[in-house]
């Protein structure tokens, strides 16, 4: 019976041992991955080195704050960079996110020629962030503008009446979280928010005015909310030439005297492990390999917790979609 009990003992002994070499196993695995993708690729590269090259900046998606992104922004203001290129494919975001971001590059441009490449977008936002730089380059079929502010909220209050559920709220004044989307908007309510839309649109028209040198007539005229492709964008001087990067290299050539053969390196804004989606797939399977399956799982869940997070957008926004976008 003694005996039984001993070898009960050294198999779970075994065993806890066992689950240890496999949880380190996995950690060094997982180091591993990510030193080879900050390292080894040519954004990890840029993250690290940019002596005697051009920094390749990528601005992709919705912006909203984050100030990791300025952190970055502020390392590379420090580089040896020559130059910045900041290609944007964009459609907005917040007004807040996108203020800091144009503030960063104008720090950025005070220490670096900075030139921004449109991509396929630079609308709202987008645009706010393009207009940081000196000179903007865009593809012929490239969407840019929609200067403009909004303000989206949903409104449940009918859908709430039909499935008999009534929102109370005791509040200190009439205008406290309004609107809720509870109940029919005032229009107290509706008129607070009117000025807040008008003043950051008049923000909005300023900043372009300033920094794209239009009369009251120009800006006008592009400033209605609308999107301009590259072709039309450029007559209206909302860019400044049409072409890629190669295009914005040649004008840092040109007008600011930057070596033409220094390489071209990415240079990773937000190298953050969430970002990385390859990392985490590699990670999931090497955990699901040393049986470690419910930590892979988790592991999943985060990735698509972290998806789900960027669908929310709070504050003014300054972005633009077709109609129908969800």
């Amino acid at each position: 019976m003694s005996l039984d009990s001993d070898v009960i003992v050294d198999r779970r002994r075994i065993r806890r041992k066992l689950t240890f070499w496999r949880v380190l196993a996995a950690l060094v695995v997982i180091a591993a991955i990510v030193t080879v993708a900050v390292v080894a690729t040519p954004a990890g590269r840029g993250a690290f080195t940019t002596s005697g090259s051009i920094a390749r900046v990528k601005i992709d998606g919705l912006i909203r704050s984050d100030s990791g992104r300025v952190e970055a922004l502020e390392r590379l203001e420090k580089s040896s960079a020559a130059a910045v290129v900041v290609h944007i494919n964009s459609p907005g975001g917040t007004t807040a996110g996108s203020e800091q971001l144009y503030d960063a590059l104008v720090r950025l441009k005070a220490k670096k020629p900075v030139v921004v490449v449109v991509e396929g977008l630079a609308a709202s936002g987008g645009y706010i962030t393009a207009i940081a730089a000196d000179h903007i380059v865009a593809q012929q079929s490239s969407l840019v503008g929609s200067i403009g502010v909004l303000f989206q909220y949903p409104n449940f209050s009918e859908l709430m009446k039909t499935v008999g559920i009534k929102v109370e709220e005791v509040k200190s004044s009439p205008l406290k979280a309004a609107p809720n989307g509870f109940e029919p908007t005032s229009p107290e309510a509706r008129a607070a928010l009117d000025s807040l839309v008008k003043d950051s649109y008049a923000w909005f028209r300023g900043l372009v005015k300033q920094r794209r040198g239009m009369d009251d007539a120009l800006l006008e005229k592009v400033a209605d909310g609308r999107i301009f492709t590259g072709r039309q964008a450029v007559e209206l001087r909302l860019v400044d030439a049409l072409g890629d990067e190669k295009t914005a290299i040649a004008w840092l050539v040109a007008q600011k005297n930057v070596k033409p053969d220094l390489p071209v390196r990415d240079f990773k804004l937000t190298p953050r492990l969430g970002d990385l989606t390859f990392l985490r797939t590699a990670a999931s399977f090497t955990l699901d390999a040393l049986g470690l399956s419910v930590i892979a799982r988790q592991v999943e869940h985060a990735g698509l917790v972290q998806a789900v997070d960027r669908l929310g957008l709070d504050g003014m926004l300054a972005l633009w979609q077709p109609a129908g976008a969800n």
